[in-house]
């Protein structure tokens, strides 16, 4: 189980990275698409905002593309070694893949980037427990 405090608890989760209390997205359902990438200002729990600087997120393309691969990956390996599939066969898979969760990808992505520059404060969590 993944524990408040890892970076992989924020990255799953989409929530804050700084206390862990809340989801940075507006909408908790990523196929929401016209709401898929919508993110509040800044943490209302914590008050970490979100957009470090304009464009902040461009750099979460690099994390997408690395994401994809291994979302692609997984999908050849289950399609062509675990079930027999042709190598056509697999590479539909992998398209399928990609198109189906292209908003979890995205959204991963982004929670990924800002992880890699804001950490968790567990000095934060502890002066304001608030549902834990």
């Amino acid at each position: 189980m993944i524990n408040k405090g890892s970076k992989l608890y924020s990255i799953f989760t989409g929530s804050c990275p700084k206390c862990h209390e809340e989801s940075m997205y507006l909408n908790p359902n990523p196929y929401v698409l016209r709401d898929t990438l919508k993110i509040g200002e800044k943490c209302s729990h914590c008050q970490t905002k979100y957009r470090l600087e304009p464009s902040f997120f461009f750099g979460s393309m690099y994390v997408s593309y690395g994401v994809g691969i291994a979302f692609s990956v997984a999908a050849f390996i289950i399609s062509y070694f675990f079930l027999n599939s042709s190598l056509m066969t697999a590479f539909i898979a992998i398209t399928v893949t990609l198109i189906v969760f292209m908003p979890i990808i995205m959204r991963v992505s982004r929670t990924i980037w800002i992880n890699m520059f804001i950490h968790y404060d567990k000095d934060l969590a502890q002066k304001n427990p608030k549902k834990r």
